[in-house]
């Protein structure tokens, strides 16, 4: 974003006039979610601000930590989802409500300790994450192991608390991503499912807000 000219931290980049990040609260608490927990990067006052300052539908909690990479950003939450299921959402994600409800209904008739990822065969990212599922929907291979099969990750992701027991054997492995944190479940034995969800964008370059709000529009969201 900052070499195509925009400044904005990127969850306060507005796609249709709304913030990034207010998009995925407004959408948490559409599927009736119980609270919203949110990592924000230590050196994003401006995000932290933002959060603290507006007002929101659901009770938000806000944990400020810089931390290496993205999978212990999850693991930073884990204090706050121990409780119950939870949908995990990257900030840049835009697709439709009825998307991600229609994803969390089947995600949730799993049963109990499974956990799924959002697939979309809309492949429009510059490093996808890659994943294989087998004929009942689980997933067995993701990464470059997957590499050139149908389906990429769409930026959404439901767990059950039940992932942060492995987090001291993660860390073990020294792991330094959460594409590789979800390869090391898949790994372990942990169920991990594939839906397959209606196109979804990640905005990563200036371009693709006008590629978003294009498909706001098209789905009848703007």
């Amino acid at each position: 974003m900052a070499k195509g000219g925009i400044t904005t931290p990127k969850p306060l980049i507005p796609v249709a006039g709304h913030p990034l990040i207010s998009r995925v609260i407004h959408t948490a608490a559409k599927l009736r979610a119980s609270s919203v927990a949110c990592i924000v990067n230590a050196e994003n006052p401006a995000v932290v601000r933002y959060l603290e300052e507006s007002s929101w539908p659901l009770p938000l909690e806000i944990i400020v930590r810089t931390t290496p990479n993205s999978m212990e950003s999850l693991f930073s939450l884990a204090p706050l989802l121990s409780d119950e299921p939870f949908i995990l959402f990257t900030v840049d994600v835009v697709t439709g409500d009825q998307t991600v409800e229609r994803f969390l209904d089947r995600a949730r008739g799993l049963g109990d300790g499974q956990g799924a990822l959002a697939l979309t065969d809309f492949i429009d990212d510059e490093k996808p994450l890659w994943v294989s599922v087998d004929g009942g929907s689980r997933i067995v291979a993701i990464g470059g192991a997957a590499r050139g099969s149908r389906y990429v990750t769409a930026g959404f992701y439901y767990f059950s608390p039940e992932i942060f027991a492995m987090v001291d054997a993660a860390r073990a492995k020294h792991l330094s991503a959460l594409r590789q944190f979800l390869g090391f479940l898949i790994d372990h034995g942990y169920p991990l499912h594939g839906i397959p969800v209606s196109k979804t964008l990640d905005v990563d370059f200036p371009g693709d807000i006008r590629k978003a709000e294009a498909l706001l529009m098209e789905i009848g969201e703007i």
